[in-house]
C-alpha cells in the first residue's frame, strides 16, 4: 500500500515460540512444522479467532480454516489439506 508502513511480530519475552505484533501483543501468530506440513496460526487483530494457514512442504498444496479456537482452526486447515490430496486437487 502506498504510504503505508509494515509492521513487525516480534518473540514474546515468556514463549519464544510465539509472536506477537509490536504494540499489539494480542495479535499473535505461531508456526509449526513436521515433517510433512508447515502450519501457520494467526488470531485474530483483538486476539479473538484465529485463521490457520497449512501447507503441503512437498507440492506446496495449501488450505485455510478459520475458527474461534486454534486447535479447531488448524484442525480444519488440516483436514482441509488432506482432502485435496486426496482428491487430486489443489492450489
Amino acid at each position: 500500500m502506498p504510504g503505508s508502513r509494515w509492521g513487525s511480530f516480534v518473540a514474546d519475552a515468556e514463549a519464544a515460540h510465539l509472536l506477537h505484533e509490536v504494540g499489539n501483543p494480542a495479535h499473535r501468530c505461531r508456526v509449526e512444522h513436521d515433517g510433512a506440513t508447515l502450519l501457520v496460526h494467526l488470531s485474530g487483530e483483538d486476539g479473538d479467532g484465529w485463521t490457520a494457514l497449512a501447507v503441503d512442504r512437498a507440492t506446496r498444496r495449501w488450505a485455510v480454516g478459520q475458527a474461534r479456537t486454534q486447535r479447531e482452526a488448524a484442525t480444519r486447515a488440516v483436514d482441509l489439506l488432506r482432502e485435496q490430496g486426496a482428491n487430486g486437487s489443489g492450489e
